[in-house]
């Protein structure tokens, strides 16, 4: 496989004039057709991010940049049929859980060496997000950004429960017990649900089951070794299927339909991503909406130590555009300007990645960021893997069997266990 992929991506180089360099982009994030070249007014990652590339088009001279935009859930298998292909996308974002996958096979050009020269200071990345863009000693994208899950709270309904403090803030829960209990005093005294989170659909759930995980200081895996089937992996599940068990949360939600749940009133909490205060914000703040008293809570923490799950995204050029010295220094000059304008896609309720940028005025008056700025205190990943799509999707299905079709926790953790290892040992 590795020969065919490298192959193909190095068949790919096209050769463009000198005067003028058209790049494609693969992203994902939605697609907003009117998003225009103004980075300051957009709102949500679609428009946000489709601001930020129309504005490199327009304002590098020479080149322009054609959006290739994808669905989420489709992307990766899109991106990697494309470079079996020979047409990989000559920029595309990528989660950073996916780079041992991709640089492992040589597919992404090592940017070391002509970072500094395109404009690109990497001493202003926080040291996390040089970790996250490295790998076997060399740098394989630009990061963008830290993302987590977070607690979206309405606090309208909190108040009706009796669930705010003195202070005005949500009062969240501190065990799974707590949890229990808070979801039976907001059904109590509103007949509505506590939490909602895409549950049926992508792997929400699965991120859930994660943070409360690492919170007992355990992982779904250490090195080459699978650890599902753990007593630590029942305590995180049972957390949530308890609500499912006693009817205070549905796990039949999917992604769009948890979402709206929330803006609609009708749950008191939605786990979902920083990538979604800002729209949030703007819908709390439309009189059609029944989300009207919005806040931004950090994961709780359930059991012994903070945890929440995080990944950073980040834009990475494929190898075979070295080969094209014009194409990929015009490559670089894009991934420069995404990067002079992190505080932009900050604004997205993403977490920035440059230092300048983390300490300015402006990013600590974002809306909602000090409700949430100990985020970055408790982000966790699972250990990189070639694997890691794999793995996630297994995680998936077996989580959902769980609350979808009453499989026991026993026999999903156990299946779990079992396929996470062989995909470990291959």
């Amino acid at each position: 496989m590795k020969h065919i992929l490298i192959g193909a991506a190095l068949a790919t180089a096209a050769v463009t004039g000198a005067s003028a360099q058209e790049l494609t982009l693969g992203r994902f994030f939605g697609a907003c057709e009117d998003a225009g070249t103004d980075t300051s007014v957009s709102v949500g990652e679609a428009c946000i991010i489709q601001s930020i590339i129309n504005a490199a088009s327009a304002e590098i001279d020479g080149v322009t940049v054609d959006t290739l935009p994808t669905d989420w859930g489709n992307y990766y298998d899109q991106i990697i049929a494309a470079y079996a292909g020979g047409t990989p996308p000559d920029i595309h974002v990528l989660h950073r859980h996916r780079i041992p996958q991709f640089a492992g096979l040589g597919a992404l050009a090592d940017l070391s060496d002509d970072l500094a020269a395109a404009g690109i200071d990497v001493t202003d990345w926080a040291p996390a997000a040089l970790d996250a863009v490295s790998y076997n000693g060399g740098i394989y994208g630009v990061p963008m950004d830290f993302h987590a899950n977070l607690w979206h709270v309405n606090m309208d309904l909190m108040t009706a429960a009796g669930l705010v403090d003195d202070n005005g803030a949500p009062i969240l829960p501190s065990s799974p017990e707590e949890l229990l209990e808070h979801a039976q005093m907001m059904h109590d005294a509103t007949g509505l649900d506590y939490l909602a989170a895409d549950f049926a659909q992508f792997p929400i759930g699965v991120r859930l089951v994660l943070a409360l995980m690492w919170q007992q200081d355990a992982n779904i895996f250490d090195g080459d070794t699978a650890t599902i089937d753990t007593e630590a992996a029942r305590n995180s599940v049972t957390a949530i299927t308890q609500l499912f068990d006693a009817g205070l949360a549905n796990p039949q939600l999917n992604y769009a339909d948890s979402q709206q749940a929330f803006l609609n009133g009708e749950a008191a909490i939605l786990v979902n991503g920083t990538w979604v205060v800002d729209f949030y914000t703007a819908e709390a703040a439309n009189e059609d909406v029944a989300l009207s008293n919005y806040y931004v809570a950090d994961f709780p923490t359930l059991f012994d130590q903070g945890a929440t799950w995080a990944d950073s995204h980040m834009w990475a050029i494929p190898s075979s555009l070295q080969d094209n010295e014009a194409e990929y220094q015009a490559a670089l000059q894009v991934l420069a300007f995404i990067n002079d304008h992190n505080i932009d896609w900050a604004r997205t309720g993403h977490m920035a990645v440059r230092n300048s940028v983390l300490e300015s005025e402006a990013y600590a008056n974002l809306p909602h960021r000090s409700e949430y700025s100990g985020t970055a205190a408790i982000a966790r990943d699972t250990p990189p893997s070639a694997n890691y799509g794999a793995i996630q999707d297994v995680l998936n299905r077996e989580l959902q069997a769980i609350w979808l079709t009453g499989k026991s926790v026993d026999d999903a953790l156990a299946d779990a266990q079992a396929e996470v290892q062989d995909l470990l040992d291959r």
